[in-house]
């Protein structure tokens, strides 16, 4: 520490005889903040009490002017760097045309990268750090739930400034992640390409599925067709063959070959390549590797979180690790899951297979064969301006004023991805949020629309939390669960969007058994996801070839203790099949966590409007976790509402099941 703690006590003597002692609490603890945070290159002891004298300010009325100041600044300095970012990233997230090599480097350029070190250099940080205090998570959700917004804002803001890591660093990490993104996000199989014993497989012209979102949708899609299965079990193997790394190389994003996923066979034009033909060769495990190895290069300068599972768990989610664990481990080992697996196989007429944890017939919708949804899709969207024409439509259909509704529609803009599809919120007003989903050629399909209704849900979180809050560094909600909340919210009133209606009775009971079966699925995802990271951190310095087998291990583990028991079937690795487990750092969990919320707050919404109470909880803003819930619904984050839901549901349908 470059302020030793004497000179901070000769300070903070110093600045409490100057300002009365009834500011000591204030001036102690910000005092020790900036000390702990200044560098010798930001000046001597000397400075350092100069500068804590200048900038301590004792009356409230000019503790308010810093304040407003603070908050109309950085909306202008964060906001106006955001839309640079998303320039940058223009190419690689909307489908503009084929990228040149220069647009990855443009990608790599994180304008934000020195904003941080800049704020600590100008001193503006250590301006807030003086007068501005942070808060622990245990204080924010203990004396929280009686603050004031204004309290709040004060916090948040505080926050900003808790860490200090070099720009250098930070950009390190920015192309890191850049690179693993760009590797997902063009990892697509081109589906009419395969072949089993040289014929084709039966996929539709022209099908590319990005992994692991596009496959896996494939299968949920497959299960409304009879003949569905042989294609599902292809699908699979792909899974498979993309986690063992030993599919060919050449088969990734190439419409030129053909290729026989079961023999691991590679042709052109119904020749046989001949060999070598070289596999992926663990270039999977490499990125994650390195996303990992820049997370370690955080580490160092955030000592109070010194890794990423802390900081993601603490500082980004604001919920411990064990808590987090606790909800994941009562979904995965809820009593009702072999009962839902019974009704599942049930009504497949077969034993359960690995893939069937995607089963989507439980769902209190139409079975209506996927090309017939492309169909109705294509009529209603035929392109991604006909969806951006049709924004008041839809959300007028999910019960939003036609005022609301057109406001919130002139704030959305809908492009093309490039990926699978993502929403890219503002970050000042007057900005838009962005909608990305995939459009082929022929027009959007169901897959498209469907990944569109849950950005959908991103963006209009993205505008309320934003447009109309009440300070600027409330903007935004706890953390990402969150937002995944209302965008699966969206996602699951497609068909009602399409003028689809639900034939079905009990439609409560099979929705409850629906999200549980969902739930049950990504919880064993995210607990792989973080067993992953933990043993990242217990062997630092593995290769990637140790990662591949860890992370299928980890798979096999998980699986083996929780699935298949239910399922019937054991030593499956498919739960690492998730691309967001090599680009986003630890990000599955929130999946998890957005089931529960988004099935406790459409719980509660049962006899309330979805449009006026998303109003009203968005502008809640950035609280913490657990206080956000307790002022929106009334109850703390669980698995219970959605656990008891289901086995209740069970309950009721049973008899007709028998």
């Amino acid at each position: 520490m470059v302020i030793s703690k004497a000179i901070q006590e000769e300070v903070i003597q110093a600045l409490i005889q100057r300002n009365g002692e009834v500011h000591r609490h204030r001036i102690e603890i910000g005092v020790r903040q900036v000390a702990a945070r200044w560098h010798a290159s930001d000046g001597s002891a000397d400075d350092f009490h100069a500068f804590c004298r200048a900038h301590f300010y004792p009356r409230e009325e000019q503790r308010e002017l810093v304040f407003q100041r603070f908050l109309s600044k950085l909306e202008s300095l964060f906001g106006n760097l955001h839309r640079i970012y998303r320039e940058l990233h223009r190419e690689l997230h909307v489908d503009t045309g084929p990228m040149l090599p220069i647009d990855s480097l443009f990608a790599g350029y994180d304008p934000f990268a020195h904003v941080q070190e800049d704020l600590f250099q100008t001193r503006l940080a250590f301006v807030a750090l003086l007068n501005f205090p942070i808060y622990d998570l245990n204080t924010k959700n203990q004396d929280g739930i009686n603050w004031s917004r204004r309290q709040w804002a004060e916090a948040r803001l505080a926050d900003y400034f808790r860490q200090r890591i070099p720009a250098s660093v930070l950009q390190h990490r920015t192309a890191t992640y850049t690179r693993a993104d760009e590797y997902i996000s063009k990892y697509n199989i081109h589906m009419d390409r395969l072949r089993v014993q040289g014929q084709p497989a039966g996929f539709p012209e022209g099908q590319k599925l990005i992994s692991h979102w596009g496959l896996r949708d494939e299968i949920k899609a497959l299960y409304a067709q009879p003949d569905g299965l042989p294609r599902q079990r292809l699908i699979y193997q792909i899974m498979n063959r993309i986690l063992q790394q030993d599919i060919p190389e050449i088969v990734i994003d190439n419409p030129e070959v053909e290729w026989d996923p079961l023999a691991n066979r590679v042709y052109r034009d119904g020749k046989p390549l001949p060999p070598p033909i070289p596999p992926e060769g663990n270039r999977r495990y490499q990125y994650l590797k390195s996303v990992f190895d820049a997370e370690r290069g955080i580490d160092a300068h955030t000592p109070d979180t010194p890794s990423l599972i802390e900081r993601r768990f603490l500082l980004d989610r604001e919920i411990p690790e064990a808590e987090v664990e606790r909800l994941i481990t009562d979904v995965l080992s809820a009593p009702v899951l072999p009962s839902i697996a019974r009704i599942i196989q049930q009504r497949l007429g077969r034993p359960l297979e690995p893939f069937d944890i995607w089963y989507v017939g439980l769902k209190p919708e139409p079975q209506i064969p996927e090309e017939d949804l492309d169909r109705q899709v294509r009529q209603q969207f035929p392109t991604v301006g006909a969806f951006q024409d049709k924004l008041v439509d839809i959300l007028r259909r999910l019960g939003f004023s036609r005022d609301r509704a057109e406001y919130l529609a002139a704030r959305i803009c809908v492009e093309p991805a490039r990926g699978a599809g993502h929403a890219l919120g503002a970050e000042m007003r007057g900005d838009r949020a962005y909608l990305r989903t995939r459009v082929p050629g022929e027009g959007m399909n169901y897959k498209g629309f469907n990944t569109a209704m849950h950005e959908l849900g991103h963006t209009v979180e993205q505008v309320l939390t934003l447009e109309e809050m009440d300070y600027y560094t409330l903007h935004g909600v706890p953390n990402t669960g969150f937002t995944e909340a209302f965008a699966f919210l969206f996602q699951s009133r497609d068909f009602e969007v399409l003028g689809i209606s639900p034939e079905t009775t009990h439609w409560m009971e099979w929705l409850a058994i629906h999200e549980m079966w969902s739930a049950f699925e990504i919880a064993g995802v995210a607990l792989v996801d973080m067993r992953i990271w933990r043993w990242m951190y217990a062997h630092p310095s593995a290769s990637p070839d140790d990662l591949k087998l860890a992370v299928l291990e980890i798979a096999r583990e998980v699986w083996n203790q929780y699935f298949a028991p239910v399922l019937g079937v054991a030593d499956q690795e498919i739960l690492a099949i998730y691309s967001h487990i090599i680009d986003t750092g630890m990000y599955i969990p929130d999946y998890l966590l957005g089931h529960l919320i988004a099935y406790q707050i459409f719980h509660y919404m049962q006899d309330k409007d979805l449009a006026a109470e998303m109003e009203r909880m968005c502008k809640l803003g950035r609280l913490t976790p657990q206080v956000w819930m307790h002022q929106a619904i009334g109850e703390p984050i669980s698995a219970d509402r959605l656990i008891q839901s289901a086995t209740e549901a069970v309950r009721i349908l049973q008899p007709s099941l028998e």
